[in-house]
């Protein structure tokens, strides 16, 4: 996968984030066609950008934390 392909799913990763549309990494996972483990690292990636992401177990969902 080149940079810029990466730099979309992050930042599409990030919308449905902040959309609150994120429910799992199986679901993101499904939807970019990769490991779930990919999609751990791209989570890591977006909070070394400076984006403060929690998952809400009793939401059951991804969020960013204001």
């Amino acid at each position: 996968m080149d940079y810029l392909t990466y730099s979309e799913r992050l930042n599409y990763l990030l919308e449905m984030i902040e959309k609150g549309q994120l429910l799992s990494l199986k679901q993101a996972s499904e939807k970019f066609g990769c490991s779930e483990s990919t999609i751990k690292r791209m989570l890591q990636t977006i909070r070394k950008q400076g984006h403060h992401i929690k998952y809400c177990k009793i939401a059951q969902k991804y969020f960013v934390e204001i």
